[in-house]
């Protein structure tokens, strides 16, 4: 098989989905924040995927934006930034979760529990010095960074705007829920997130498909224009 242009933007595009697909699922599967899930399988799988959703959020936004280099400008630029900054923050962090923190869990319970409960809205014990801006600075560029990607693609006309509008709407979303929602039920915001992602990984499947339709008939005109006259 050869790597092409349209290839890798196709594998972007599964990437996305996928990506999406995972978010939402890990949701609702995802073990307590408490030193007795460290130990579990459940809790090693459930972070395994999460490290896994990362890394495909990587590489999805990064193909999305590549199509749309051109018209994002600035903006977009900025935006992709940000959001592919959240995926590999959120990619260190839920790796640590997955196979650092269940080894220290016997030995230093409450270092491990404060650690997995940083994003939980857990009051640490412990000392976590940097670390404990983790959870301020990963909700920034998730929130501005996915607005401002949103922005760029309504702006850019080229993959779907609903899914656009929809990044944008999840990501406004999260704080707010955030604020008013318990730790278990602020988790389902991110089930409009990951449908938006969903979205843009089909729209961007089907837009190279479209482009490899114009260009099998652009081929095929030519060939007919060069054919002799009888």
């Amino acid at each position: 098989m050869s790597i092409t242009t349209s290839t890798l933007t196709r594998a972007a595009a599964i990437a996305a989905a996928l990506s999406g697909l995972i978010y939402i699922v890990i949701q609702f599967i995802h073990p307590g924040d408490e030193v007795d899930s460290l130990t579990t399988q459940a809790w090693v799988s459930v972070h395994s995927l999460s490290f896994g959703m990362a890394v495909l959020g990587v590489i999805g936004i990064t193909g999305i934006y590549l199509r749309q280099v051109r018209q994002f400008g600035l903006l977009g630029l900025i935006g992709y930034a940000m959001f592919g900054l959240f995926f590999i923050l959120q990619s260190a962090f839920v790796f640590a979760e997955a196979f650092i923190a269940p080894l220290i869990a016997v030995d230093a319970p409450q270092l491990a529990e404060d650690f997995v409960g940083l994003f939980g809205r857990h009051q640490a014990v412990t000392d976590l010095g940097p670390l404990a801006a983790l959870p301020l600075v990963g909700a920034g560029v998730y929130v501005v960074g996915a607005i401002l990607f949103g922005v760029a693609i309504l702006r850019a006309r080229v993959l779907s705007r609903g899914a656009g509008i929809l990044l944008i709407a999840a990501a406004a979303v999260t704080p707010i829920a955030g604020a008013l929602l318990p730790h278990t039920l602020e988790r389902m915001a991110a089930i409009p997130m990951g449908l938006a992602l969903i979205w843009l990984g089909y729209s961007l499947w089907s837009d190279q498909r479209r482009l490899a339709a114009q260009t099998s008939s652009g081929e095929q005109a030519s060939r007919l224009d060069r054919t002799p006259a009888i």
